[in-house]
């Protein structure tokens, strides 16, 4: 009697429940994504895909694959954007140089309520949605939202100052997984341009 009592009263797990999860709980992360970004009208004006590698704190690697190459490594202290195709690296310190992007976010460490109100949107078509509105003005995101498909992260939809959505979808995700530390490192290849530092 007691333990049928028990379950009945328990709340259903909600999209924060499932976002409360991946912050608390997952300290690396793996996926591979498709990213577009969308205008005012949902109308794609940027398609790519690559794979993304996260261990917290500020650790990752997005790596750009398609239509063009781009890798954006964080080693904890820096931040290195290389464009193969511009045969440059940018690099310049980490802290305060991401803002609220998604790398920041998912890779970021601590109480998201000390920089996101964080509100439920409930359920669509099996994807559990919650919003992030940011505490800072200068977020560069006036929305996010973050949805998730059976507990496991699945979405994120970042909408900007122009109207702007960026759409990132993850699959084949890996949650807790060893990643070697020569992933977070970058050297610039011969004969690049470095600009920063």
């Amino acid at each position: 009697m007691y333990l049928c009592l028990a379950s009945a009263s328990a709340a259903p797990r909600t999209g924060v429940d499932d976002l409360r999860r991946f912050f608390k709980d997952v300290n690396s992360y793996s996926a591979h994504f498709s990213q577009v970004v969308l205008d005012e009208r949902n109308n794609p004006i940027q398609q790519s895909t690559g794979t993304l590698w996260i261990e917290r704190p500020n650790r990752f690697r997005w790596d750009y694959e398609k239509p063009y190459e781009q890798q954006i490594v964080a080693d904890g202290k820096r931040l290195w954007v290389y464009d193969p195709g511009l045969q440059q690296v940018t690099v310049r310190p980490l802290a305060g140089s991401l803002g609220n992007t998604p790398a920041a976010l998912l890779a970021g460490k601590g109480r998201l309520e000390n920089n996101f109100k964080i509100k439920s949107l409930g359920e669509q078509d099996g994807t559990a949605w919650v919003q992030l509105s940011s505490r800072h003005k200068d977020s560069g995101y006036d929305d996010i939202r973050i949805g998730f498909v059976q507990g496991k992260l699945h979405v994120l939809e970042m909408v900007d100052g122009f109207g702007h959505t960026t759409r990132i979808t993850l699959d084949m995700p890996r949650e807790n997984i060893h990643m070697e530390t020569s992933r977070f490192t970058f050297t610039p290849p011969d004969g690049v341009d470095v600009v920063g530092e």
